[in-house]
């Protein structure tokens, strides 16, 4: 009798602590990159990037080419001018090329500012999503599960389907 009253109570601290410790927090997992880029506002952010940088790299061709038709010329008439001249002309060249450096360089930055402006708000929709379904289902955390993000197992629950339920598509 009295080793059935101890395996009652140890049977009892068993299920008491096992429904505890599952009931003191529901994690989830969702691979973020996965999510954002199949989001349809990524699509489209992604192509004005594109966009611009095909416009900032075309430039940046076109002052190369008219630098380098600069440079034949100079070299070809070197011989014929002063070398005053020849000095100006080497200046001219180191102010174009310095130009092109600043030029490259401003359309570097003006690129990532752009990007940044277009994807802040992607980022913001879907950690919405992500926090709504997550309330909805009741999960206390939510990792992400990017490779490479820190998640070592990803066998709980994958959220990323009903958010993008969420996100209507």
């Amino acid at each position: 009798m009295k080793h059935l009253k101890t395996l009652l109570i140890a049977a009892i601290l068993l299920v008491g602590t096992t429904s505890i410790a599952t009931a003191q927090s529901k994690v989830a997992h969702i691979n973020t990159t996965e999510l954002v880029q199949a989001m349809p506002e990524m699509k489209a952010a992604q192509a004005e990037i594109e966009k611009l940088s095909k416009t900032y790299d075309a430039d940046y061709k076109t002052m190369v080419t008219e630098l380098q038709n600069k440079v034949k010329l100079y070299r070809a008439e070197v011989d014929t001018k002063t070398e005053e001249e020849n000095t100006k002309r080497a200046k001219e060249v180191q102010d174009i090329e310095q130009g092109i450096r600043q030029y490259q360089a401003q359309a570097q930055e003006d690129l990532a500012k752009k990007e940044a402006a277009l994807l802040k708000p992607i980022f913001e929709k879907a950690k919405a999503a992500i926090q709504k379904v997550a309330a909805a289902q009741g999960f206390n955390y939510v990792l992400d599960s990017t490779e490479g993000g820190g998640v070592l197992v990803a066998a709980g629950t994958d959220i990323l389907a009903d958010v993008k339920k969420e996100l209507g598509f």
